[in-house]
């Protein structure tokens, strides 16, 4: 892959979509706004029914000059539309490569923080008693702006004693790749701004994780990822357990050889408070972005897109509540499953990403959700 080149373009390329986010306010206005009218009229395009393509796409042939005057200009739209996906999947490329530094941390369907493996922690850990719960994390993260594929590492860094972070030793390594001949993941929903959500089928006897990454809307070089864990029985769906990443953006790709050592921005937060139930529970409205995923085939990747204003009510029922201001659920209505995580990056103020499976244990649809709360009688 050419690194360079991608790291090139990764560095100045962190705008975050003006369509489901705020606009960041080093973004260019004039260049969203041309941009906004063109994704509204491209979709207007898409709907054009019948349309005759030349067999090689955009070039003419001299078999397909015959038919120029009427499917032309049908050949134009289409060829825009696709070059709006590779857009969309260019900016996506730009804010979720480079190097992501932070903690992770496992948790149990209960919201209990486990402990890192005695045989990991430093002796002077055990010697005063000290609990550890989080790993230092890094995640190299290289999507390539001209091609549908990804690949990221989930590094595990030994925990150290003092501010010894930048001689630490890995631990493991994870590497996850999308898309091209090695491709892994069954389903791949993303978002110009970063965040994306990821089915993993980890192994043949129905272990699922479901991948939520958001992206911080007031902040684009902070994100979450949360990972659940799934067993699937049949049709019905039982969490095992839930890992969260919390994360920062440190610079373009270098394939992890760039550690944020003591540098990094954030501390370990596993043994920190939960969110509060009363500050997720309650009415919840805002713009949400939806992908119709399929479990195999050619579609497995999709672009999240902005087609509706969804209202949510939540009680205090079945989340779990996490540190960071985070919490997950996983729901059985209707014969069908919901997996949701969300994050309160402000006051009334959430990102969520969804995951809902048919009654047969297939993947519907993915949705990423702006929402704020609904004051009563509003």
């Amino acid at each position: 892959m050419a690194v360079s080149a991608a790291s090139t373009v990764i560095s100045h390329n962190r705008a975050v979509n003006c369509l489901s986010f705020p606009l960041p306010k080093h973004v260019n206005l004039a260049f969203n706004h041309q941009q906004l009218h063109s994704r509204l009229d491209l979709q207007s395009f898409s709907e054009n029914q019948n349309v005759h393509q030349c067999k090689n796409g955009r070039i003419f042939t001299p078999s397909c000059l015959a038919k120029a005057a009427v499917s032309d200009v049908q050949l134009q739209n289409s060829n825009l539309t696709a070059d709006a996906a590779d857009s969309t999947w260019s900016e996506f490329a730009g804010n979720v490569s480079g190097e992501w530094d932070g903690f992770g941390a496992d948790f149990s369907v209960e919201g209990n923080p486990i402990e890192l493996p005695e045989s990991v922690v430093p002796e002077a850990y055990r010697e005063w008693e000290v609990k550890v719960y989080d790993w230092q994390t890094q995640c190299p993260t290289l999507a390539e702006p001209g091609e549908n594929v990804m690949t990221y590492k989930n590094i595990k860094l030994l925990p150290t004693v003092g501010c010894e972070a930048d001689a630490a030793t890995r631990y493991s390594i994870d590497e996850r790749n999308i898309g091209g001949v090695d491709n892994e993941v069954s389903a791949f929903a993303y978002h110009s701004s970063g965040s994306y959500t990821a089915v993993w089928p980890v192994s043949d006897n129905g272990l699922l994780e479901l991948e939520h990454c958001l992206i911080n809307p007031r902040d684009r070089e902070s994100r979450m990822r949360i990972i659940q864990v799934v067993r699937v029985d049949g049709t019905k769906f039982v969490l095992g357990s839930v890992r969260v990443f919390c994360e920062q953006w440190y610079g373009p790709f270098r394939n992890g050889d760039q550690l944020g050592g003591c540098a990094i921005r954030d501390s370990a937060f596993a043994s920190t408070a939960a969110t509060r139930a009363s500050d997720v529970a309650g009415v919840w409205q805002g713009p949400n972005a939806v992908a119709s995923v399929g479990s195999s085939g050619d579609n497995f990747l999709q672009e999240l897109k902005e087609n509706r204003v969804m209202k949510s009510i939540r009680d205090e029922n079945n989340l779990i509540l996490l540190p960071k201001q985070l919490w997950c659920s996983l729901k059985e209505s209707g014969g069908e499953t919901c997996s949701e995580v969300g994050w309160l990056y402000d006051q009334g103020k959430a990102i969520t990403s969804r995951c809902c499976f048919s009654s047969e244990g297939k993947l519907k649809e993915v949705s990423v959700a702006r929402e704020a709360t609904v004051l009563e009688g509003v």
